[in-house]
């Protein structure tokens, strides 16, 4: 079957998912991005690589964190950003998403950040404008619905191999809302293809899917077992909104149990890191001692978010 996201000659068209992308595109998105961090880790660099090109933010869902980043990223690469709160604006008059698109390349897009609460909504984008004869505009998704967020997923690949170097011998555990969450799932088809051994998902059982043993996911539901010896621990987010449903008792309870305190991190190996794709809720699914701590790179993570998205962007626009 082909893939959608990779073009004839298999270079990257469009980035939807971290599933089936080869190991060698998410290596060269995580070398490119390297080269946009500068020495000290804490800036990244800004380079002419898009200038002339129009980056559009379609956001159908709110984020401003991950928007923002994108932004940042745009402009870095010296592209004209145009951000569009679509949740405002055409989709609420009834206008089709696949009429915004049309009319959006229509203004000489280059590229579409794609944000929506549906699953496989930017694969719809991707493949409209290639029915359409305008396979020259590059989709990104920023996130859809429970699928997936590979540009997340590639930013957390890019802290572990900065902290860790080598993934062929890591124990990785992803803890939380797993049931709900694209980006435990971007993660985990990262994690796999790069050839990590040991994948640990670790939450109650009414948030955790079907299927985890078959992509290779070790399943705990136990956290103080689940965390013994691992070298990186990655938190995901508790949406509050699922906070008042069956599937959890209350933010109180899942903190007793998988919050993520100092006495359990000692469970994990001493070197291990720390990371959350953010925003944090803390004292629900992660203690602040921890987040302040020594072992998170939480905010390094961000700063990474940006020079990944840099690449991501300059290799779908051919540089």
């Amino acid at each position: 079957m082909h893939n959608p996201q990779l073009n004839k000659e298999g270079e990257l068209q469009h980035l939807l998912t971290i599933e089936g992308l080869p190991k060698a595109v998410i290596t060269r998105i995580l070398d490119t991005a390297s080269s946009f961090v500068s020495i000290g880790d804490r800036e990244v660099k800004k380079v002419p690589l898009l200038r002339g090109k129009s980056v559009f933010n379609l956001f159908f869902e709110n984020s401003t964190r991950t928007r923002t980043t994108f932004e940042i990223a745009s402009k870095r690469l010296s592209a004209d950003v145009i951000n569009l709160n679509i949740s405002a604006s055409s989709a609420s008059k009834g206008e089709s998403l696949l009429d915004t698109i049309d009319n959006l390349s229509a203004m000489h897009a280059d590229m579409f950040v794609v944000r929506h609460a549906q699953s496989g909504a930017p694969y719809l984008i991707a493949r409209h404008l290639s029915e359409t004869g305008q396979s020259h505009v590059h989709v990104v998704n920023a996130g859809d619905g429970r699928h997936a967020h590979p540009t997340q997923g590639l930013l957390d690949m890019y802290t572990i191999r900065h902290y860790k170097k080598d993934f062929t011998q890591l124990r990785v555990a992803i803890v939380g809302d797993i049931l709900h969450s694209r980006v435990a799932r971007s993660d985990i088809h990262a994690l796999t293809t790069l050839g990590v051994p040991e994948v640990r998902a670790i939450a109650p059982r009414t948030l955790l899917p079907g299927g985890l043993e078959q992509m290779g996911v070790r399943v705990f539901t136990d956290m103080n077992e689940g965390l013994k010896d691992v070298d990186v621990v990655i938190m995901l987010r508790l949406q509050n909104e699922r906070m008042s449903g069956a599937l959890l008792p209350s933010a109180q309870e899942f903190f007793k149990s998988y919050g993520l305190t100092p006495e359990r991190l000692a469970r994990a190996r001493p070197d291990a890191i720390v990371m959350h794709p953010g925003p944090m809720n803390r004292g629900v699914e992660i203690d602040s001692a921890v987040a302040d701590g020594a072992q998170a790179v939480i905010l390094p993570q961000v700063t990474f978010g940006i020079a990944v998205r840099m690449a991501v962007m300059s290799i779908l626009a051919g540089n």
